[in-house]
């Protein structure tokens, strides 16, 4: 193998892998030992300069960082990444005097955001510190788009919603609320230099053609626009027996606001098992402690109505049999099951809609009725029209719509400037040594070994009588800081010097995980099955030397290091060092800015 180039900020950056897994790559380790100093504020923004929305994530994020944390390689929970996030948010002080500055004198380019929702959003906010002037539509009456609409009260409140918006809103984005955009065309019209379409997956799925349907329509509601009128509150209260339909976090979201506002027999029905469903187990685990039940292998067969009113379901119960090659069909067992509800809501799924964009107007397509986006400039075959969030290709999370954003907005500005969009800036990265003294390091070795903190709870009982009050209390500083200490700073990087190294091969006999080899070199392949502790996750690279004067190489398994530090406190020459790489993905005119 070749000696591994560290100079590439991407190998270091898939090392420290709960930030990698995030989509929009926020320093996840740097910010938790923030939080343990006690540094909020800061903490606070490294959050905001890559997610955007610090409390609104540390409370409703998908966690695609945690299934990535070192930590649960070693015990069964990672790091609470997320909530640590919100333990920064709640505990920040004032901050608005560290957002960018706004010019006052405008770079003469406009754009038209449709849609308020976290992709749009984080255009404004990267675009706007530029001298951009943004004209913001949405048909809401405030920003946040389905953050508002869908994540209900008890899980996100509204005040710390409207809080992160307004961070953006009041850069001087014009905003022209409760409009309908319904042609493209006429915002094309208007001359903005390019338009971004962040409208999301606006239409829930229905059943139509299930028997029933049109008899039973009154108390048969689509549970995203079910949310968005509670939210709205132009709904306040449901029937004693609902029925929800589905197995994602919009299922959960639904039959946990069904019971606040007077459901008394609410349960959730899904076709397939429950391994199957789509809800994050966190959020399943809320529900299921409110004491809503979950009926699995129940496939909807017909609405049942009774003198115009609708009384209940009929569900065939059916079971999954797979084939040879593995693929499952749900097979009828010959049992039907009735279940007596006086509502049904429906959270199957969610899909685009796109009737507002003419076909005739330069925008391509594609079979499933969706622009034609490209996935890593988000511009359609219209050159100033962009598209990203659930607008782009369906469903996601926040998280994921900001990174759009992002990438969005770095597009939209090459554009404006007539630069190649497909040209990608680099991100910024360093790495520095954390030597003081010869055993210190500027960064607390100490890892506890708590287990994972339970964030505590609002009691039962009066959490379901209140549809706005939050749920989780989330840390206190005590426990945020324990949490915090649970963090293997996997973004410390083991560095290695091969003209410093005498091969006395101490840090091999120190290194407590046996991911140190000092071995003849070979094919990756090779190298994988002869180090001492076999290196079989291909996901994470060999760290390999140049030639030692043994003509052997040092070899790392990344996958194994726990960056305890030990082989640099133990080597007498310094040839291993411990060294902090930090990585900000990059944003709108980064590198015209460097230039």
């Amino acid at each position: 193998m070749k000696p591994t180039d560290i100079t590439d900020p991407d190998y270091f950056h898939k090392v420290v892998d709960c930030q990698y897994a995030c989509p929009s790559h926020t320093p996840v380790p740097e910010y938790i030992r923030l939080i343990a100093a006690g540094r909020f504020n800061d903490a606070y923004m490294i959050n905001w300069q890559s997610n955007v929305f610090p409390g609104v994530l540390g409370r409703t994020c998908d966690r695609p960082c945690e299934p990535a944390c070192r930590r649960g390689r070693v015990e069964e929970e990672p790091v609470a990444i997320c909530r640590l996030k919100r333990v920064a948010a709640d505990n920040k002080t004032d901050i608005r005097d560290r957002l960018p500055e706004i010019p006052k004198q405008k770079n003469g380019k406009k754009i038209a955001l449709i849609g308020a929702g976290p992709a749009s959003l984080t255009v404004a906010r990267d675009l706007m510190p530029l001298g951009y002037e943004i004209d913001l539509y949405d048909d809401q009456s405030k920003g946040g788009g389905f953050m508002r609409s869908q994540i209900p009260a008890f899980r996100l409140p509204e005040k710390v919603l409207d809080e992160e918006v307004n961070y953006i809103l009041d850069m001087g984005v014009v905003t022209l609320f409760n409009q309908q955009v319904s042609s493209l065309k006429e915002i094309l019209d208007k001359n903005y230099d390019a338009v971004f379409v962040g409208t999301g997956a606006p239409r829930g799925r229905d059943l139509p053609d299930l028997p029933g349907r049109s008899e039973g329509d009154a108390n048969i509601h689509i549970g995203i626009n079910w949310l968005a009128s509670v939210a709205f509150e132009h709904v306040k209260k449901i029937g004693k027996r609902v029925l929800v339909l589905g197995g994602g976090n919009t299922a959960m979201d639904c039959c946990r606001t069904a019971i606040r506002l007077g459901g008394e027999d609410v349960r959730v029905v899904v076709r397939s098992p429950k391994s199957d469903m789509k809800a994050s187990p966190w959020e399943i685990e809320d529900a299921m402690h409110e004491d809503i039940p979950i009926y699995e292998n129940h496939n909807p067969k017909a609405f049942i109505s009774e003198k115009g009113r609708l009384v209940g379901m009929l569900f065939d119960v059916v079971e999954p049999v797979f084939d040879d090659n593995g693929k499952r069909t749900l097979v009828p067992t010959g049992e039907e099951v009735m279940m007596p509800c006086d509502d049904v809501l429906m959270a199957i799924g969610q899909l685009n809609s796109f009737p507002w964009i003419e076909r005739d107007i330069g925008v391509e397509f594609n079979d499933w009725d969706m622009p034609e986006v490209d996935k890593s400039t988000f511009q359609t075959s219209l050159p100033q029209v962009f598209v990203g969030g659930d607008a782009a290709w369906g469903p996601e999370n926040v998280i994921t719509a900001v990174a759009h954003g992002h990438q969005a907005a770095i597009s939209i500005d090459k554009h404006c400037h007539s630069e190649d969009v497909r040209v990608r800036p680099a991100p910024d990265f360093n790495l520095v040594s954390q030597k003081m003294g010869f055993h210190d390091w500027l960064y607390d070795v100490h890892i506890s070994d708590d287990e994972r903190n339970i964030v505590p709870l609002v009691d039962k009982k009066t959490a379901i009588a209140d549809r706005k009050l939050e749920v989780e209390k989330g840390f206190d500083f005590s426990q945020g800081y324990e949490e915090a200490m649970r963090c293997l700073n996997c973004d410390v990087q083991t560095v290695f010097e091969t003209d410093r190294c005498i091969e006395c091969d101490a840090c091999e006999d120190i290194c407590p995980v046996q991911c140190i080899n000092f071995i003849d070199n070979d094919t990756e392949e090779n190298l994988r099955q002869q180090l001492k502790v076999k290196a079989t996750n291909l996901d994470q690279d060999l760290y390999v030397s140049d030639i030692l004067k043994t003509k052997r190489v040092m070899v790392k398994d990344e996958n194994v290091c726990l960056h305890c530090g030990l082989c640099a406190e133990r080597c007498p020459t310094g040839a291993w060092d411990m060294k902090k790489f930090l990585l900000f993905s990059a944003q709108a005119g980064q590198d015209r800015s460097s230039k």
